[in-house]
């Protein structure tokens, strides 16, 4: 221990009981008994010993016998913080069974200055006293700053007051971010933007699902006491969420058991995500259909055993959230249930529940469906337009994911195949830094030669090890791998995108028939949101009017029955609106028809 890390030139404080004498002399001592022996005058028994008091003991030089005063010093008073683990006991004076059984501490936290503060008097007592580390886990805060990495002070005018983010965005949207911001020893950027978006991403979207879910359950009246998980007809989405839910819980109680907060709230936004953006959406339907059995049933009791789960593994990290999400969902029918999710176990997992292969399927399955939605996005097509089919390299999958991916991703096939080359080439181009020296003006047809090769062609060649050789003006060229930049291509008709080993094109090339389509779903999407801004309730049943040009006339006739099913119509009328109708002119993939609802 150095001294500049002991003592300090301060007046109030733990004064450092070293006794000097002008011959040298120097003496530490070590209790109250050990003081009065050495006193030259009688000590009073209720003797304060904190300055002045114990500056005015003088004690007698063991060496020459002369006087030995105090030095000025006090002991810097990070060592009472450093002394609190047995300190607050009396140790070892008394309480020595309490001390032993809560020493060393299971985990410290403090900020990241404290390492030289807190965190090393705690550690430099310890090692000295015990021979030991006095807590078994240490997570360091790092320090909080402005939005523009700047540390915050008064000076510079950029300390954020707590409480506007508070009183703006909530107690839990503030932990949130701070828990998935950044590893806990790295600075965090503070600021209500910041707070908002971490807010809208995790607990906006676990708010509106957790909505949906007790729009529908007041709407039916469903009551989870009265349906079991074990006796409903689970459907593969069922199992994968209750399997990423399982997995879920066991991977937030490992990472948690071991102070790994960070990666523990990440997994939990993760399955937030996947919950409502996958599971909720595909599932949707299932909570519209009529009475309470089969997979009506098993869609309300698998989303009910998810959030009331949720509700109890978020509860550390967004406590008022989870609260009120308990309460609504297990007070409200359960009155014996603790009053408080504050107050129930943490939920546990069941490995039975896992299916590490389903997970792994609707991953992959998730992948292709994200690469074919930058395919029709890169396409120019529209989600509701059907396309003919989709071809997949670097996957394969179980016929019920291939139904998902296609019905998802709007196609009428999907296909996997390990050879693109009827979709996919590539775009030759000459290397400039390799070919410039070795054949100068010839370059520019070099070009134009590579421009007109097949590039899959090409490319088995480089595959081979072999080069590419031709003839220009009697100068024999070779090619070699290197000599060659080669871009990912698509053949017309077709829309390709890769992410490192799968490869997914779309087949663009619409028939009449899939055009037609495309033209239906369009209007029900306009008659949903006319649904919609109308205020009217999700179970309303509707009479729909429309006039329309001919093209989009005789879609409406041919798909008449489809889009009444879509949008709860009773019928779809080729007629003017009435009065009272709410009414609309819309613009449908280039065509003009007018449009109007009215309640049933």
């Amino acid at each position: 221990v150095l001294d500049w890390g002991l003592s300090r030139e301060r007046y109030w404080g733990t004064p450092l009981p070293i006794w000097v004498c002008g011959c040298g002399q120097t003496h530490v001592v070590g209790s109250k008994a050990e003081l009065s022996q050495l006193s030259r005058a009688p000590l009073p028994p209720d003797l304060e010993l904190h300055r002045p008091y114990i500056d005015r003991v003088i004690l007698k030089c063991p060496a020459c016998g002369g006087d030995m005063h105090r030095v000025h010093e006090v002991i810097d008073c990070w060592y009472d913080s450093g002394s609190m683990p047995f300190a607050q006991w009396h140790y070892p004076f008394e309480n020595k069974e309490i001390f032993e059984r809560r020493f060393p501490a299971d985990f410290i936290s403090e900020a990241v200055d404290q390492t030289r503060g807190w965190f090393y008097t705690l550690l430099a007592i310890s090692t000295c006293l015990f021979d030991c580390t006095p807590f078994a886990n240490c997570i360091v805060l790092g320090h909080v700053q402005d939005k523009d990495g700047q540390k915050m002070s008064k000076h510079k005018g950029n300390v954020v007051d707590p409480w506007s983010a508070l009183d703006a965005q909530g107690a839990d949207a503030v932990r949130w971010y701070f828990y998935t911001n950044g590893a806990p020893w790295l600075p965090s950027r503070f600021y209500g933007e910041a707070v908002s978006e971490a807010q809208r991403k995790f607990m906006g979207t676990l708010w509106n699902t957790y909505a949906f879910f007790v729009l529908y359950a007041n709407i039916d009246g469903f009551d989870p006491a009265l349906h079991s998980l074990e006796e409903a007809q689970l459907t593969l989405m069922d199992k994968w969420i209750l399997s990423r839910l399982h997995s879920l819980t066991r991977d937030v109680d490992a990472h948690l058991d071991a102070y790994r907060i960070t990666e523990a709230a990440r997994a939990i936004s993760d399955f937030v995500d996947a919950l409502s953006n996958w599971y909720v959406r595909r599932s949707r339907e299932r909570f519209w259909g009529k009475g309470m059995a089969g997979d009506k049933e098993a869609a309300f009791v698998t989303l009910y055993t998810v959030l009331e789960t949720l509700s109890r593994l978020i509860a550390p990290f967004v406590p008022f959230l989870a609260e009120q999400m308990y309460r609504n969902l297990v007070c409200s029918v359960r009155p014996d249930a603790p009053i408080s999710v504050h107050l129930t176990d943490f939920p546990a997992w069941d490995a039975a529940r896992i299916d590490e292969a389903l997970e792994g399927h609707m991953d992959t399955l998730l992948r292709v469906v994200q690469l074919g939605r930058a395919c029709r996005n890169a396409g120019g097509i529209k989600t509701r337009q059907p396309a003919p089919a989709l071809y997949v390299r670097g996957a394969d999958l179980p016929k019920a994911f291939v139904a998902l991916a296609a019905d998802e991703l709007n196609v009428k096939a999907v296909r996997f195949t390990e050879d693109t080359r009827a979709f996919t080439t590539y775009r030759l181009k000459p290397q400039l830094r390799t070919l410039g020296p070795r054949y100068g003006k010839l370059l520019g047809r070099i070009g134009a030669r590579l421009a007109e090769m097949d590039g899959n062609d090409a490319m088995d060649t480089f595959a081979r090890g072999e080069s590419l050789t031709f003839t220009l003006d009697d100068t024999r060229v070779s090619l070699a791998r290197e000599d060659v930049l080669a871009e990912p291509a698509q053949k017309p008709g077709f829309v390709a995108e890769t992410d490192r080993d799968l490869t997914v094109v779309l087949d663009t090339n619409l028939t009449p028939d899939l055009l037609e389509i495309g033209f239906a779903r369009e209007v029900v999407s306009k008659l949903q949101t006319m649904r919609k801004e109308a205020g009217l309730d999700v179970t309303d049943r509707i009479r729909v009017r429309y006039q329309a040009d001919g093209e989009l006339a005789a879609v409406l006739r041919t798909h008449a029955q489809n889009i009444c099913a879509a949008v709860l119509a009773e019928s779809l009328t080729d007629a003017p609106a009435e009065p009272g109708d709410y009414a609309k002119a819309w613009q449908i993939n280039g065509a003009q028809a007018a449009l109007a609802i009215q309640k049933a």
